[in-house]
């Protein structure tokens, strides 16, 4: 273990809060923290309440912004995030850091004026690539714009850090290929999984009930998870299946789906439950089928590997998937095809122990390669090599 650090990590985003980026950032600080470091992390006037090993630092509250959903918008992007800048910079002023540890493209954003006025180490955690996810959020552009402005960021903004954190092979491989500054180093570090889910997996009862089935979305519903795709197969395979029900479990709501449901005449099998992490791990390890409907990921979803950690099966699409093979512990079928979706789901209600032997090797998967505390040892040794090299260029 390396030498007592005092790290400002910055979360641009509401914090904690139930879904994929926040949660990377609060398990990394926590896992850091104990192992003794100092974590300071510094964000949003948004977020849950609770004990942590680390301290949080936020914005002042902005009364007129009060939105927990992911993504850009403009309040956020002219408000919200020099706010946070301000606040970093006034910390660090105030008192000794060894370096910054900023998630996602807002957070470096929100870090860069600390670094240029402190010379401070940056190193630059990739969630995902902005060139595949940003034409998704509704900033009042055309999509083919918000992508090309992705793509510009991708390439400029890992070459202002001293090290990138990529959270998959997919990504680090799209920025070695396009990043303006080739020399860069880039660490793949995927998430870790909690225990709990390992727990409710191992208490997953080999039978099922027939009788009523049911298949689980666990997410946000923004419009790049594919929750058209997911209620558009649903609806396939309840012509089969009638008794099959479909449970999302999010904290957002399902009014921008709900004309869509109704048209398809599933709505009254679908049941919309807030459920929080603390009750996750046994709500997935009692579904049937879990879902992955999302086309286009470069990231690691930390839904999957939520999924393959309660040994529930998984139906996806290949391209939001890392570390499962299609037969060998889940179910593959070919992008945006939602009939395909469907039958596999009915496949492996009907075959349920296809099921059972799918769910368990995918979290045996889980179980040999992603613990958090294993991805706050890897981040270790990306500080000690980013602090090492500053200290030679000095």
């Amino acid at each position: 273990m390396i030498q007592h650090l005092r790290i400002a990590m910055i979360a641009a985003c509401p914090f904690p809060a139930a879904r994929g980026t926040p949660i990377r950032i609060q398990r990394i600080a926590d896992a850091l923290s104990r192992r003794g470091h100092d974590v300071n992390v510094f964000t949003y006037h948004l977020g849950s309440s609770g004990a942590h090993p680390f301290q949080i630092f936020r914005i002042p509250a902005v009364r007129t912004y009060q939105r927990e959903a992911p993504g850009p918008n403009y309040q956020k992007l002219l408000l919200l995030d020099p706010l946070l800048a301000i606040k970093l910079v006034r910390s660090l002023r105030a008192s000794r850091y060894d370096l910054i540890h900023a998630h996602h493209a807002e957070g470096l954003l929100t870090a860069l004026p600390s670094r240029w006025l402190f010379r401070m180490p940056l190193v630059f955690d990739v969630h995902t690539l902005l060139e595949s996810e940003l034409p998704y959020y509704p900033l009042g552009l055309p999509r083919r714009l918000l992508a090309r402005i992705g793509r510009a960021m991708d390439r400029s903004l890992p070459a202002r850090s001293d090290h990138v954190i990529a959270v998959s092979d997919t990504i680090r491989a799209a920025l070695e290929k396009t990043c303006t500054s080739r020399g860069i180093e880039i660490s793949v570090i995927p998430n870790g999984v909690e225990e709990e889910f390992f727990a409710a997996g191992m208490d997953r009862a080999v039978e099922r009930n027939a009788s009523a089935p049911n298949m689980v979305f666990a997410g946000n519903l923004a419009a790049y998870q594919g929750i058209e795709s997911l209620l558009r197969a649903f609806a396939f395979a309840r012509r089969a299946q009638p008794n099959l029900r479909l449970r999302i479990l999010t904290d957002d709501s399902f009014d921008a789906y709900e004309p869509l449901a109704n048209e398809l005449g599933i709505r009254d099998g679908i049941n919309i439950a807030r459920v929080g992490l603390p009750e996750l791990p046994r709500e997935l390890a009692a579904a049937d089928v879990a879902v992955n409907p999302r086309s286009d990921s470069t990231g690691l979803p930390q839904k999957l590997l939520n999924y393959m950690a309660s040994g529930c099966p998984i139906v996806s699409f290949p391209s939001s998937t890392r570390h499962i093979a299609h037969e060998r512990n889940c179910l593959l079928v070919e992008d945006r095809d939602e009939s395909g979706l469907a039958r596999a789901i009915l496949r492996l209600l009907e075959h349920p122990e296809l099921a059972h032997q799918l769910g368990s090797a995918a979290r045996a998967c889980a179980r040999a390669e992603f613990g958090w505390d294993q991805t706050a040892g890897r981040i270790e040794q990306v500080y000690e090599g980013v602090l090492q090299a500053r200290r030679k260029a000095i």
